[in-house]
């Protein structure tokens, strides 16, 4: 004879599910840009010193809690206008997986969670993380609806991400490490605007009413310009910057970030990707592999270990 079910044997499976669904929200896989925090410890020769590795790598924790706290902020206010959206409405708050009591109390939890934590490093980088979060905040309420300013918002929270790598270490931010951050981050925003544009169409608008003010062919012209930037950008960085080998070996990486660009136009404009970049990524084996070969050479080349 069965057993007649409990309230207690719902709990866990129920607290899973909230669980999963909190995680989902907190959108791990978009983690994978706080890896820019680790770019001035890489090309400041430091990657294999073992105390400024552990420090940055607490930086870009942080820096993802930070940035999950806001997508979850985020949600909660765009959870209407993400049901419009094909994709948008299967996310934990707008299905309504997960509460808004659950996403807010999550919030205030990560916030008094990180911010003690980011004082105790440096009061600098916890200064950066409450201006990324103010930037983010002032996007969500104003910024999203100014053209292409909106995308330069994206490249600001990405330059904060490399000065946060920088500042926990105690290093200059590198003029370098700023216009090739600022300039790939336009390139990665431009072409996830154009992927929104297209995949929603006549119904672009209701999801995001910025969405009205681009074209297309807009977005095709501002893309052209930044990518090529970025490449001239980087090429120069590999023969002007002063910490660099004398030899210009780090030309050499050149190559990879050429193919790099040019496969994520190719996924852009034929594969219609372009979306979540973090996705695409993850999901493209020549993409993912030519930025896995570009890391390999940078390290070989700055590091020389064969000296």
């Amino acid at each position: 004879m069965d057993r007649p079910e409990t309230p207690s044997s719902n709990v866990a499976p129920a607290a899973i599910t909230k669980l999963t669904a909190l995680v989902e929200a907190m959108r791990p896989k978009q983690w994978t840009k706080n890896a820019v925090v680790f770019a001035a410890l890489v090309f400041d020769g430091s990657l294999f010193a073992a105390d400024k590795f552990a420090i940055v790598t607490l930086a870009a924790v942080l820096f993802s809690l930070t940035s999950s706290a806001v997508y979850l902020f985020n949600d909660l206010l765009d959870a209407e206008a993400d049901r419009h959206h094909p994709l948008k409405c299967k996310r934990p708050i707008a299905s309504g997986r997960l509460s808004p009591t659950v996403a807010k109390l999550a919030i205030a939890v990560i916030a008094l969670t990180v911010l003690p934590t980011a004082l105790a490093i440096t009061p600098v980088f916890a200064g950066i993380l409450v201006l990324y979060a103010l930037l983010m905040l002032a996007y969500t309420f104003m910024l999203k609806h100014w053209v292409i300013i909106d995308v330069f918002v994206i490249a600001a929270g990405f330059v904060l991400r490399a000065a946060a790598g920088a500042v926990v270490i105690g290093i200059p931010i590198s003029p370098w490490l700023y216009v090739c951050t600022v300039l790939l981050s336009l390139f990665l925003g431009f072409a996830k605007r154009r992927h929104e544009l297209v995949l929603l169409d006549d119904n672009a608008g209701a999801h995001r009413k910025i969405l009205d003010d681009y074209s297309p062919a807009l977005l095709d012209d501002l893309i052209g310009v930044v990518s090529a930037a970025t490449i001239m950008a980087y090429s120069l960085y590999t023969f002007s910057a002063p910490n660099l080998p004398d030899n210009h070996a780090m030309m050499l990486t050149i190559p990879f970030v050429i193919y790099g660009i040019f496969r994520y136009l190719f996924l852009v404009h034929r594969k219609n990707g372009g979306g979540a970049p973090e996705q695409v990524l993850l999901d493209d084996l020549p993409l993912l592999l030519s930025i896995v070969l570009w890391g390999i050479t940078t390290i070989l080349i700055l590091y020389q270990p064969w000296h």
